[in-house]
């Protein structure tokens, strides 16, 4: 396999992190290009259970080097506890097989704080944040208002911007929201404390990509959250605050000449979202329950109960376009095997009339789902590791998926352990 973007179609929560820990036996570099600390990518293999919310989720394979892009939001506080969490189970995570872009911007203190507070402004307007400081993050450096990393290094410079900074920052925080002001001794703190423990991994990330590429090493961009979540062709304003399609991973994993050869879009065998915004074919009530508790559908990070509904084939084919899919993992095929008849959102019916585009985000609102039903296969197919073993029902629910998103599932998840996957070979449309 060439350089592989693993991306999300959907709302995010796809199952992601389990592609990745699949994947990358067959890459030897594997590349976090967005995003921050505001999403969990869930990992089970031999080694345990982890919730990932930083760490590139090849962290688990001996061998692999991963890589903190410059498109990441850079929180060194919440990467080091992620890193001792993850290095107490008996997973190393050294400079040998972590590095982190110098370009990267850092999360400053701040940046937590203000998102909180102006949730607390919007009040029932809110967008549903994870409260980790993103959206406030990715303003200030587009306004060129953040540290790099790499000034980590040079500490008579890196006081006297976060000095400027701090005078235009406080600024915001007192005569916006009222809060209290940080002091230059809060950032020294937080220099010491957090900083300090990340400078050993940080380093020139564009120029081992150059080498690896040269060398004729295979890459693994990874990506947090899903393509509706996309700052420019999600639900805005109910997105995140970068960009999570596959086009962006050379851009933010630190050289943007790198080709990408296979983007694996990753799909759940229903929808679920966490966070507010328009969710067309959102479940509610007693069969809303059932599903979630089915599909332990709560978030890796925040423990927030997912809505849910059935898979939405416009909102799906929509995320494979987007982020131009050329392979679909479908994850957690199994949770349905309890269901007699299985819904599917075919069409969507806005204004009195049904259509297969995904609307824009302003119409959302009124969209109404169109339901159609499908038989279940009512037993339980955890156990299965070929495509011909798996119950005719199940078979047909798998194809019509990929008929209506025009796109191949090359990979079916019937469990959340890393072997159990279904893999159809040279599998196309």
């Amino acid at each position: 396999m060439k350089n592989c973007a693993i991306v999300g179609i959907n709302w995010g929560d796809e199952g992601k992190g389990r592609m990745v820990d699949l994947l990358t036996q067959d890459f030897d570099i594997v590349v976090r290009y967005q995003g921050g600390g505001n999403a969990g990518h869930t990992v089970i293999n031999e080694k345990g259970r982890f919730a990932l919310h930083l760490l590139p989720s090849g962290i688990f394979r001996e061998g692999v080097v991963n890589i903190l892009g410059n498109g990441v939001a850079l929180d060194p506080e919440n990467l080091w506890t992620e890193i001792g969490d993850v290095s107490a189970k008996g997973v190393p995570v050294t400079p040998e097989n972590l590095k982190i872009s110098e370009r990267a911007s850092l999360l400053l203190p701040w940046h937590r704080d203000l998102d909180a507070l102006e949730e607390q402004r919007l009040a029932d307007r809110k967008y549903g944040s994870t409260k980790q400081g993103i959206a406030p993050f990715y303003s200030d450096k587009y306004q060129k208002k953040t540290v790099l990393a790499g000034e980590l290094n040079r500490p008579e410079a890196l006081r006297r911007h976060l000095a400027e900074l701090l005078e235009w920052k406080n600024l915001t925080l007192t005569k916006v929201y009222g809060a209290k002001p940080y002091t230059m001794e809060d950032l020294e703190k937080w220099l010491s404390e957090s900083c300090e423990r990340i400078r050993p991994y940080l380093c020139d990330t564009g120029e081992v990509l150059r080498a690896a590429q040269a060398a004729g090493k295979k890459i693994l961009f990874e990506a947090q959250l899903g393509a509706l979540r996309d700052l420019d062709y999600g639900i805005y304003p109910y997105t995140t605050s970068s960009n999570t399609v596959a086009a962006y991973a050379p851009i933010g994993a630190g050289l943007p000449s790198l080709k990408i050869g296979t983007v694996v879009g990753v799909v759940k065998a229903y929808s679920t979202c966490v966070g507010e915004g328009p969710f067309v074919c959102e479940l509610f009530g007693e069969e809303a329950h059932a599903l979630r508790e089915a599909g332990s559908e709560y978030g890796a990070k925040t423990g927030r109960p997912r809505r849910v509904g059935p898979i939405d084939l416009v909102a799906t084919r929509y995320g494979v376009e987007v982020q131009g899919a050329t392979a679909v993992a479908l994850t957690k095929l199994d949770v349905l095997s309890t269901m007699d008849r299985i819904p599917v959102c075919v069409r969507y019916e806005l204004d009195g009339e049904e259509t297969d585009r995904f609307p824009f985000p302003a119409d959302l609102d009124r969209a109404r789902p169109v339901i159609r039903y499908t038989d279940g296969w009512r037993c339980d197919i955890s156990a299965v590791r070929k495509w011909e073993d798996l119950p005719r029902e199940a078979r047909n629910y798998v194809r019509l998926i990929e008929k209506a998103i025009r796109a191949p599932i090359t990979y079916i998840s019937v469990g959340p352990e890393r072997e159990s996957i279904i893999i159809r070979k040279n599998h196309r449309l």
